[in-house]
């Protein structure tokens, strides 16, 4: 199968911000490309668009495995279309990149969200490096504004690392939970309950209505104890069936008194401010451990400094100093 040829920059400028589904799409894949060229005809695409950007609500959604996150989005995606905006659901996938793996299940649970005009669902493969991901993840985001979506949903699948990632480029972030997930599997997920803003506890209906308000109050005890959120926001507790719809209509008035208060006080601002230093120091991280593990004098040295290090011949601090004095050509 051949390739696609890239289009000229002005191609995909003028094409994402006509809101033209088949260029965004294509500007994705090229952003998601590795090839030298591609990253530097990306990074000229970004700058262009750049300014059409920051228009949108931006909401991350986590939640372990099988708490229902597809169908959550998929019943609360239509209750924002039904208000009049449009969406952007762009989900993080663990799974290789040739299957593409969950998101062919997401597509099928949302299958009518994804069958409107006014929604755009698109993937981010993890690959192997979770810095590169949040990289593609923002670009894509920013695509997706310049297209004209005015509500994007980042999903995540709730293991741990990638649910800071998403915090750090979202303006809204809700954990979905449900009753009887078992006392270690809630306790994996107590760093990531400090950093919502609402806690959604999903599948709440027939006989796991009383488990599900019985688990709520539990929470909101709980939720006495985190430290004092910075922003002038406090977390709360709900519950909702995204099945029979019960509770949704609630949670999204929530999310946009969340957005018109954090508005008005300045702090949606100054946080994504925030986030695009962040984004590039987390970057310039990303690119030094590229640039280091693909350089040639390095990857020649790696081979032998790792079996010294294994055999205890070196201390691994002095083996890894001394190979980025050499990457970086300084001397002793």
């Amino acid at each position: 199968m051949m390739k696609k040829r890239r289009l000229p920059l002005d191609h995909y400028v003028q094409g994402v911000l006509a809101g033209n589904r088949a260029v965004l799409s294509r500007a994705i894949t090229l952003i998601e490309s590795s090839l030298e060229e591609d990253v530097l005809l990306s990074e000229k695409l970004i700058e262009q668009i750049l300014p059409y950007t920051g228009r949108s609500l931006r909401v991350g959604v986590t939640g372990v495995p099988g708490v229902g996150k597809s169908t959550f989005i998929g019943s609360i995606g239509n209750l924002i279309l039904d208000s009049g905006r449009s969406l952007a659901v762009l989900a993080i996938d663990p799974s290789s990149q040739k299957t593409h793996g969950s998101i062919l299940g997401d597509k099928t649970r949302m299958e009518r969200l994804a069958r409107n005009q006014r929604v755009y669902i698109r993937p981010s493969p993890t690959g192997k490096s979770l810095g590169g991901v949040a990289a593609k993840t923002r670009e894509t985001m920013l695509l997706c504004e310049a297209a004209g979506f005015d509500t994007v949903i980042i999903e995540t699948v709730g293991v741990g690392q990638s649910e800071t990632a998403v915090k750090n480029m979202v303006d809204f972030f809700l954990l979905l939970l449900i009753t009887g997930a078992g006392d270690e599997l809630q306790g994996i997920k107590k760093g990531i309950m400090e950093m919502a803003d609402l806690l959604v506890i999903n599948k709440a209906d027939g006989d796991n209505l009383g488990r599900a308000v019985k688990t709520q109050k539990e929470l909101k005890k709980v939720l006495h104890y985190f430290p004092e959120p910075e922003k002038d926001w406090s977390p709360s507790v709900m519950i909702c069936s995204a099945h029979t719809l019960d509770g949704l209509n609630e949670i999204w008035s929530l999310i946009l008194d969340y957005e018109e208060k954090m508005t008005s006080n300045g702090f949606l601002s100054n946080n994504r401010k925030d986030q695009q230093l962040h984004w590039m120091e987390e970057h310039i991280e990303y690119l030094l451990h590229q640039r280091f593990y693909s350089h040639s004098g390095i990857l020649w040295e790696l081979g032998e400094a790792r079996l010294k290090v294994k055999e205890g011949e070196v201390a691994a601090t002095s083996m890894a100093r001394n190979l980025v004095r050499r990457f970086f050509n300084e001397k002793e």
